[in-house]
């Protein structure tokens, strides 16, 4: 258990602990929505689907709700307990990641799909805000990253768990064994995780952007009590370049990691021969670990570098993306199987170094009774167009090239990230140049 602490004053040792506990959430989060990826290609052939409803089913079905929800939920939050926001929605898309196992038809696993979009809807932007006012903006780009590194720890286990499950048990087992520890967990974080108060860590003084100075909130503790509406945090958002171009470029980035990430079982599946409990055991290793260190290393050397010069805090991920391109065409078009799994985890490693950074210059644009619906803002953007449509457009690709193409057809459709990854790159350059060049 972890040591009594007051919200108001935590000691490192407790601020630390609730980064583990928000960590773990989102561990679970990314276990129950990436589950799907590692089961599909059974889920396909015992539901009789297609690839474009399998893109579907991973992308945009979860997608849409996810995003969109996401606002009003995270509106929720700045006004009220964030604490108890994320242990409801851990609960509801737990329940809801174990009612997918009793799906009979594409119809009824979308349903629940949409049950999972809807309670993982509440986790991410409440958890942002709440990192944020735990750590101060000289510590907020690395808490958040070593946050976003649930991401690919929760592939990892989702991967390995649900390739083993899934051959050994059948595909409805594993969502039923996925989802269920959920249920638990979210009662020891309700125990155990306290609410801080806003605005507590932004005692020192914001880096400034490009096109208007921060609010006098940036800079001192905001009162608990302030609230603002959807409109009041989006007009102020939109009238800020850094974070029009953010939100570009960020959306095209997540737009290439799930169309080549998320198919990257059945490619194995299909090009390499490999079974579900082979390409879930390598991937999983391969994009978790390869993700996690990436996602680490990225909030790690942003913080170390924006000290000098804050067009770090986005280079950094521009140039990842940049060198992200090599290993995907390693992945895609290398013939051994280990050369192939090795490559899609080091485009993992470096794809996943834009999210903490990009949440921390985000947030360094609002004051902090704005940041989980800024974060939902964002989410919004990226999921929709990212998680939304990547999956499905490479599915709908796919399928319109097998009839000439066969197995192939799924290689030359993921390929079309290659382009958009550098387009993704160079809007990351264009909105580092809106970010004032050094501290004051």
């Amino acid at each position: 258990m972890p040591p009594a602490e007051s919200p108001n004053n935590p000691s490192t040792l407790y601020r630390n602990y609730v980064l583990f506990m928000l960590t773990i959430v989102y561990v679970f989060n990314f276990i129950d929505r990436q589950v799907l990826v590692i089961l599909q290609e059974s889920i396909k052939k015992d539901l009789h689907l297609s690839d474009a409803q399998l893109g579907f089913l991973s992308g945009f079905t979860f997608a849409i709700f996810y995003a969109v929800l996401g606002v009003p939920i995270a509106r929720l939050a700045d006004r009220t307990n964030r604490r108890n926001t994320i242990t409801l929605s851990l609960g509801v898309w737990s329940i809801m990641t174990a009612v997918s196992g009793t799906a009979r038809n594409f119809i009824q696993l979308a349903a629940a799909r949409i049950g999972v979009g809807v309670g993982e809807a509440g986790g991410s932007p409440p958890a942002h805000a709440m990192i944020s006012d735990y750590f101060p903006p000289r510590r907020r780009s690395t808490a958040l990253s070593i946050y976003s590194t649930g991401i690919y720890f929760g592939t990892l286990i989702g991967y390995i768990m649900g390739g083993y499950l899934n051959q050994r048990l059948g595909w409805r087992t594993a969502f039923f064994a996925v989802g269920a520890p959920g249920i638990f967990f979210s009662l020891l974080f309700y125990g155990t995780v306290k609410e801080p108060r806003r605005g507590s860590t932004d005692t020192a003084p914001l880096p400034p952007t490009d096109t208007a100075s921060l609010p006098p909130t940036g800079t001192t503790p905001l009162p608990p009590a302030e609230t603002h509406t959807f409109w009041e945090v989006l007009k102020l958002l939109y009238s800020k370049k850094t974070f029009i171009f953010l939100t570009m470029a960020t959306s095209l980035l997540v737009f290439c990691i799930y169309g080549l990430l998320n198919w990257a079982p059945s490619f194995l599946g299909r090009i390499h021969a490999m079974t579900p409990a082979e390409r879930g055991r390598a991937l999983g290793l391969a994009l978790g670990i390869g993700g996690a260190i990436g996602s680490f290393t990225g909030g790690a050397l942003t913080d170390r570098f924006g000290k000098r010069d804050r067009q770090w805090y986005l280079k950094i991920p521009a140039y990842a993306i940049l060198l992200s391109i090599l290993f995907a065409i390693g992945a895609l078009y290398l013939k051994s199987n280990i050369l192939s799994v090795v490559c899609f985890g080091c485009t993992a490693a470096l794809q996943s170094m834009y999210l903490g950074p990009s949440l921390a210059v985000a947030h360094s644009l609002v004051p902090a009774s704005m940041r989980a619906l800024t974060s939902a803002v964002l989410f919004l953007a990226l999921n929709f167009i990212g998680l939304g449509f990547g999956p499905w457009v490479v599915g709908m690709i796919s399928d319109h090239l097998t009839p000439s193409l066969g197995v192939e057809a799924l290689r030359s459709a993921m390929s079309i990230v290659l382009v958009i990854s550098l387009i993704s790159a160079m809007l990351f350059l264009r909105t580092a140049k809106t970010l004032a060049p050094s501290r004051p």
